[in-house]
């Protein structure tokens, strides 16, 4: 068994991290926004984007709606961490990083594969509570209700993803 990942355990030499896409799959955020305060050198930069605060709420509220009639678990729904600006802006000056800019930015985005194919790459943890047709149930249920707000009059899907997007410096220590 592994030990659980504690940070980034890297000198402090580092003019820069950039991250994409990714903190918003790390629950445990002081852990990350600690790492990448010690790595940087003093005046270093952290550049990042990834789901702020109201990201896929459509499509958490829809799940947690499947989860409420089909008997499952609804915390599955929503594994991510989410924050507010002004959360994050506290978090990163805590750990000794000025906040150059930070805002959330809407940023619908097209699901080539229609929000089942979505569903079913970023959420398989919650369908898999269900068997078999009630798991087939749960997923119509969800494609439903997020069908009059995120499919549009050509019948293409979009998700409803809201960017923070983050620029700071580490303090001088």
């Amino acid at each position: 068994m592994c030990a659980p990942w504690t940070g980034i355990d890297l000198p402090r030499e580092f003019d820069a991290v950039f991250s994409n896409a990714a903190l918003h799959w790390m629950t445990r955020a002081e852990v990350a926004v600690q790492g990448v305060s010690g790595v940087l050198k003093p005046g270093g930069r952290f550049v990042a984007e990834f789901g702020g605060l109201g990201n896929v709420a459509a499509i958490v509220t829809a799940l947690r709606s499947a989860a409420r009639f089909f008997g499952g678990n609804a915390e599955l729904a929503h594994p991510w961490y989410f924050p507010s600006p002004r959360a994050y802006e506290a978090l990163l000056y805590k750990n000794g990083l000025m906040c150059e800019r930070i805002e959330l930015v809407p940023r619908p985005t097209p699901l080539p594969t229609g929000v089942e194919g979505w569903l079913i790459t970023f959420r398989k943890p919650f369908f898999d509570q269900f068997e078999g047709k009630i798991r087939d149930a749960a997923l119509a249920h969800a494609v439903e209700l997020l069908r009059p707000s995120l499919r549009d009059e050509e019948g293409r899907w979009w998700a409803d993803y809201v960017r923070l997007r983050v620029a700071a410096r580490l303090l001088p220590r």
